[in-house]
């Protein structure tokens, strides 16, 4: 598929190839501009500090492990 194009110096010849180039380049400049668009810059965009907790909470005593089955001899 070829285009030709009439300007003031002559004529230029457009193929698919150019066509898609130039395509190529107005969807990259939506991409870009989109992305400039919808990320925050600045302080905005850096978390807030979270102040820790001055003195951690002290954990319950953890209970005693288990073990297994008691097996006592029984008496004849």
């Amino acid at each position: 598929m070829i285009f030709i194009l009439r300007g003031r110096q002559g004529s230029i010849r457009m193929t698919s190839e150019s066509i898609g180039s130039v395509l190529g380049f107005i969807v990259g400049a939506i991409v870009l501009a989109a992305a400039f668009y919808y990320v925050p810059v600045g302080p905005r965009s850096m978390p807030a500090k979270v102040e820790a907790p001055a003195q951690p909470v002290p954990a319950a005593p953890a209970a005693p492990a288990v073990r297994g089955p008691v097996v006592r001899e029984v008496p004849n």
